[in-house]
């Protein structure tokens, strides 16, 4: 299951970076708008037309390159680290032939900062800020070598610092919350185990892995018995102890590779990856079993309930994660029809073929 994370999560990775890419890609256009503007509204400030319209096209060659070029598909913090060097590049080349310091483009210095923030780590950001204010002090040096000059614009640099220390706290927050967030959206609340959205994207990959590579999997259906006997005579929250006592009995039971889901109420899915039916029956055997001799506290009350299982396996069973769970879900209902506390595989002639020792369950 940690090799399914991992390509889910560089999947996401990837679907944000090519996002970053996008707006690079549009800065880069953007800046080359504001330098032709700049010459027509305002030339008499233009010091050197020529080298402006020259950095201007190699903005444009190199955008062209990068969003529909030979690495146009190449998406990470490598990539946009070059085009925040390129653009640092291009706005000092600018500002340095349209007044330095004073140049309307200087501003575009806390962009670059700002853009590094949001798409970096915390240390090359502060490197970009060390290259920010190196080149602000280029330029100034270029105005006036007058220690006194240095000295009254040194009020100046303290925005590039601001800008990059705030950028990286703002960023890992933002980072922080994103990932909370996709945490929620992927695991069940009340059990911390995979919700079922997460379920079917980590079984659509593994089923994807069976039909490509001819390597079987199995999934069980489990559901708790008398959870409403449980509610009745106990309340809610005991129910709600149950619910979260199965999934400690499932996660306890099964691999790092496997992967389990509260499937709703207090029915839950497996999928053993890489297994066919009869080697996973023994792991849900032991599910089976331990929940009927482990009783819960609550509220001073020992209360002991059982589970009643479904197995089918791919691809005996069915041709893919979908057909698989349906069987292993009426597998189930057999199990409950049987008397409860006990596993049933899915065979065709399973109503008569069930197995599994009936302990006593709450009254």
């Amino acid at each position: 299951m940690n090799e399914l994370f991992q390509e889910e999560e560089s999947q996401s990775t990837r679907h944000r970076y090519q996002g970053y890419d996008r707006i690079m890609g549009n800065i880069s256009w953007l800046l080359i708008l504001l330098v032709i503007l700049d010459m027509k509204i305002n030339p008499a400030a233009v010091s050197n037309t020529g080298l402006l319209s020259g950095v201007s096209i190699l903005l444009f060659f190199y955008n062209i390159n990068a969003r529909y070029g030979f690495y146009s598909h190449s998406y990470g913090t490598l990539k946009i680290f070059a085009d925040l060097i390129v653009f640092l590049a291009f706005i000092v080349a600018v500002s340095w032939h349209t007044g330095k310091i004073s140049s309307p483009f200087i501003a575009l210095l806390y962009l670059v900062l700002l853009a590094t923030a949001l798409t970096q780590g915390r240390r090359v950001t502060y490197f970009m800020a060390g290259l920010a204010i190196t080149a602000y002090f280029l330029l100034a040096s270029a105005v006036s070598r007058e220690t006194g000059y240095y000295l009254s614009h040194l009020v100046e640099l303290f925005p590039f610092l601001l800008i990059a220390h705030m950028g990286t706290l703002l960023t890992g927050e933002n980072e922080e919350a994103r990932r909370e967030v996709e945490r929620l959206s992927l695991t069940d609340d009340l059990t911390g185990i995979n919700n079922m959205r997460n379920f079917f994207l980590l079984a659509d990959n593994q089923e994807r892995l069976a039909h490509r590579f001819k390597r079987p999997f199995a999934i069980c259906m489990l559901d708790a018995d008398n959870l409403k006997k449980v509610n009745d005579r106990y309340g809610h929250f005991a129910g709600t102890r149950l619910i979260q006592q199965v999934a400690e009995m499932v996660t306890a039971n099964v691999r790092g590779s496997d992967v389990a889901a509260r499937y709703g109420g207090d029915e839950f899915v497996i999928l053993f990856t890489e297994t066919c039916k009869d080697d996973a029956r023994m792991a849900v055997e032991r599910i089976v079993g331990g929940m009927a001799a482990r009783p819960f506290d609550f509220e001073g009350e020992s209360i002991l309930t059982t589970l009643s299982a479904g197995l089918a396996g791919y691809p005996d069973d069915g041709a893919d994660v979908r057909s698989v769970m349906a069987h292993a879900d009426e597998a189930m209902y057999i199990s409950k029809r049987s008397g409860k506390n006990r596993l049933t595989l899915y065979s065709e002639s399973m109503y008569s073929n069930t197995f599994g020792k009936h302990t006593g369950v709450i009254q």
